[in-house]
């Protein structure tokens, strides 16, 4: 694991006290992450990219919503941890080109993508993840009408009066556009630097989105384009448990087997004679799939934590 520093600690602000409405300042297509509570709350990777991580409390549990933009990696975690709250910072440092976090606890720090512990007093933890999913904007409103979203922590109406006062975010500007869209992935090919990583497999590109799911020990990720094509739908044994990955209408989401087939039919789910939404695991009957927590991120991280080997690959 290469570990180096960056920034200084906390350079990049997190989010410790977020306020949540129901105006977002971005556009439809634009990507959220949700976590399922009363009511659901969104939180856009648009003001993601500026904080990297949310503490939280959903329905009264400590959660850390997190996000290294490099990685293309969100995931949700529990803060608790052996009956201890923990807040989280970004430090700075890269492991691998993933975020490293901090606990203000201890300082000790983690690999977000892994939710382990990598240094420090609390070295091995590991943090449990919290089912979650990411869908757009326009998704999140249409599926949870009172559904609330993560606001602005700073915003330029509200521009610092003093120099006691953090300096005011734009989140008007968008600055992994270029990186996303690029064929180069890490720090390097981000900041267009000498030194960019290399890929040496063509099955899989290295900023394919995957979801990758860990049970009993065992780590397999799911690459977005191998369950579009297994028609949609992959069922698999994760460290003995049956889940059912489902990819459709540009998201990808991991329930528990129920335990019938479904199968994608003209970009609709369909299953134990009803329709079920992939987004919210719901059935037209008034039954719903049971989410499993994954990570959402690119395949090089993946590998990067779990090696070449944890991909579900359709024959050729």
């Amino acid at each position: 694991m290469n570990i180096r520093s960056v920034l200084p600690p906390d350079a990049i602000p997190s989010i410790d006290e977020p306020r949540f409405g129901h105006e977002y300042l971005g556009e439809g297509d634009e990507d959220v992450i949700v976590v399922e509570s009363s009511p659901p709350r969104a939180y856009p990777v648009r003001i993601l990219n500026f904080h990297e991580i949310v503490n939280d409390e959903v329905n009264g549990e400590p959660v850390a919503i997190t996000w290294c933009p490099l990685c293309g990696s969100g995931v949700v975690y529990e803060r608790q941890l052996d009956g201890r709250v923990l807040t989280f910072g970004v430090s700075g440092k890269l492991a691998d080109d993933d975020l490293v976090m901090y606990d203000r606890e201890t300082g000790s720090e983690w690999k977000q993508s892994l939710g382990e512990c990598i240094d420090g007093p609390l070295e091995g933890a590991v943090l449990e993840v919290r089912p979650a999913s990411m869908i757009t904007w326009d998704q999140f409103r249409d599926r949870y009408p009172a559904g609330i979203v993560l606001q602005p922590d700073y915003t330029d109406s509200e521009a610092a009066s003093d120099d006691d006062e953090p300096a005011p975010v734009d989140y008007s500007m968008e600055p992994y556009n270029a990186y996303f869209e690029s064929d180069g992935f890490g720090l390097a090919s981000h900041r267009g630097e000498d030194g960019a990583r290399t890929w040496d497999r063509e099955d899989i590109e290295p900023k394919t989105v995957v979801l990758g799911i860990s049970r009993g020990g065992e780590a397999i990720g799911f690459p977005q384009p191998q369950v579009e094509a297994s028609e949609g739908t992959v069922t698999a044994t994760v460290g003995g448990e049956r889940v059912v990955v489902i990819s459709v209408n540009g998201g990808i989401h991991a329930f528990e087997d129920p335990g019938f087939s479904l199968e994608v039919i003209d970009g609709e789910v369909q299953g134990d004679g009803t329709r079920w939404d992939p987004v919210t695991g719901a059935s037209v009957d008034d039954r719903r799939l049971k989410r499993i927590g994954g990570r959402r991120l690119f395949a090089f991280t993946w590998q990067d934590d779990h090696g070449p080997d944890a991909f579900f690959l359709t024959d050729e």
